[in-house]
């Protein structure tokens, strides 16, 4: 006869003297290996294992629970507890036990959660969110990039015998997020697939799917923390706030997410830094307690995100002019392979060069070396899709904070209200307390009341943005139908070191100031009769050599 994994033999539970005294725990079961579909269309999820569960006893009457008792971890090798838990079991859940279908991905976080919630004594069903596109990039791997998480997360509910089910959201995946962002790259946008997964499929087509199942909550990996109502107070709004760990903080990503979904969430690790996560992977000997933290687009894993763009846009040659000449520097495969503030990829010589401006109906890409010393309005812009986290306009707009992209860094801002142009969608004209230089149409702004998340929307356009000085010049370039008469690349020289000089300063260190900016250096390159190449090295380069090899021989 088979044993279960805590080593005892399928024997009455009063027999067992590790199993006795612990009240929420039933003797264990063999559950068969089985396929479910779920209620949804296209959605149907495969049972990884149920190796002998062991189910929770329902609680008496007289009896309660809160996510702040601790239920000690049996440990599987020398069967007694020996982690106390209850600093990190608080995550703003009713005092009751709990039916929570947990999100693991197979990474640290995920990981913990279940963990965590688990020890808490809450019943946990594990759920694996396969959204990969094999058929798509079968050609990009040798065996299927999922297949490594799905393990890690099969071992992680082995440990402590929960559940794992892996629903299929390819087709959901594709029709929601994936076919949005290629549209947004054809039109010169830059979207933010993060946000739209959490709002479209973690938190939208698999919260459909699991509707008939009865979860109390859904529970994930996420940095946030989510102050429910008390039960005397269930009509009051849950509320969204900000991470203990600022830097990890997700909040940026669940800012456009519905007050119907926000009640149905919690977040166990809300309340610890990520170090404190690690400590604990590490306490729970999880399998993948020394696996690095993903990074990059979700669906895409290891492929390249231009082998993306290229596969589902295509390429279009184009030209790459500099934006205060006009000068044609080179040649691209195509817009959308670029964003405003990109260096990378660019292939020109003479650098750094930076991309400033693009020109979607002529496909042209204007880049320049001054992209941090022109001085540039980035602080108003408008946003649209507007989504309050409590469904309601917040009473005051003048004392905001905003975020406009993942990180620990805020902005002052407020916020003034116009109608759309078809007169019914609100729009946001933002005004921050500070330049951003990495503004982008079509990634998400999201709005700060102290440290609640208010909710958050699409930036549209910067609003009375002078935006980079592309010369005449370029801008007539651009409009030429047959680029082909440009001949070839102008080839342009390094560019030269500014020379500095020490302020008159008396007291404190030495402050060193730019004698002149890299742009009057060119005009007056440009405008001098007599032009002399310039050379990345000092002057006395040459002297500084020659007494070297002097001093070795």
């Amino acid at each position: 006869m088979r044993r279960a994994r805590l080593g005892l033999s399928l024997r009455p539970m009063s027999s067992s003297p590790i199993l006795s005294h612990l009240p929420f725990l039933s003797p264990p079961r063999i559950t068969l290996v089985k396929h479910h579909v779920l209620p949804s269309r296209h959605l149907t999820t495969t049972r990884i294992l149920f190796f002998l569960p062991i189910s929770p006893r329902p609680l008496s009457p007289s009896s309660s629970f809160s996510s702040s008792t601790v239920v000690p971890r049996i440990s599987l090798s020398s069967k007694c507890f020996d982690v106390d838990l209850e600093p990190y079991l608080s995550c703003s859940m009713p005092n009751k036990r709990l039916r929570v279908a947990v999100l693991l991905s197979g990474g640290v976080d995920s990981s913990v959660a279940l963990r965590l919630l688990h020890a808490a004594g809450h019943e946990c069903t594990a759920f694996y969110l396969k959204i990969w596109f094999q058929e798509d990039f079968e050609n990009f791997w040798s065996e299927c990039p999922w297949e490594e998480d799905l393990k890690y997360a099969q071992a992680v509910c082995n440990q402590v015998d929960i559940p794992l089910e892996v629903v299929h959201l390819t087709d959901e995946y594709w029709k929601n997020v994936v076919s949005y962002i290629i549209e947004e790259y054809r039109c010169g946008r830059t979207p933010n697939p993060d946000v739209l997964c959490n709002t479209r499929i973690k938190f939208g087509a698999f919260m459909d799917a699991i509707s008939s199942m009865q979860f109390d909550y859904v529970a994930s990996g996420h940095y946030a923390n989510i102050v429910h109502s008390s039960t005397d107070q269930i009509d009051r709004p849950s509320v969204l706030e900000l991470s203990k760990d600022m830097v990890k903080d997700q909040t940026y990503f669940l800012s456009h997410l519905s007050q119907a979904q926000l009640k149905r969430l919690i977040f166990p690790l809300g309340s610890i830094p990520k170090d404190k996560v690690r400590k604990l992977a590490t306490k729970f000997d999880l399998p993948n307690k020394d696996r690095k933290d993903s990074q990059g687009i979700c669906f895409l894993g290891k492929i390249k995100f231009s082998e993306f763009v290229a596969r589902h846009i295509g390429e279009k040659e184009g030209v790459i002019l500099e934006a205060e000449t006009g000068d044609f520097l080179g040649k691209h495969p195509g817009f959308w392979f670029y964003t405003i503030g990109q260096r990378q990829g660019l292939r020109l010589p003479g650098g750094p060069w930076y991309v400033v401006e693009k020109d979607v109906k002529n496909n042209v890409v204007f880049v320049s070396r001054n992209y941090f010393s022109i001085d540039k309005r980035r602080r108003i812009f408008r946003v649209g899709s507007l989504k309050w986290l409590d469904g309601l306009l917040p009473n005051q707009l003048h004392q905001l904070q905003c975020k406009v992209r993942h990180g620990p860094g805020f902005y002052n801002c407020s916020l003034t209200m116009e109608l759309g142009q078809d007169g019914c969608e609100d729009i946001a004209v933002v005004q921050l307390s500070g330049d951003d230089q990495g503004l982008a149409a079509g990634q998400f702004a999201a709005f700060y009341d102290g440290r609640v998340c208010l909710g958050s929307g699409i930036i549209l356009e910067s609003w009375d943005d002078q935006g980079f000085p592309v010369c005449a010049k370029a801008l007539q370039i651009a409009g030429i139908k047959d680029k082909s008469k440009l001949g070839k690349p102008i080839k342009i020289k390094d560019k030269p070191e500014t020379p500095l000089a020490v302020s008159d300063q008396k007291d404190g260190p030495n402050v060193y100031t730019l004698q002149n900016s890299y742009v009057a250096a060119i005009k007056q390159r440009r405008h001098s009769s007599k032009e002399e190449p310039i050379s990345r090295f000092p002057v006395n380069w040459l002297q500084k050599i020659r007494e070297k090899w002097m001093r070795i021989f």
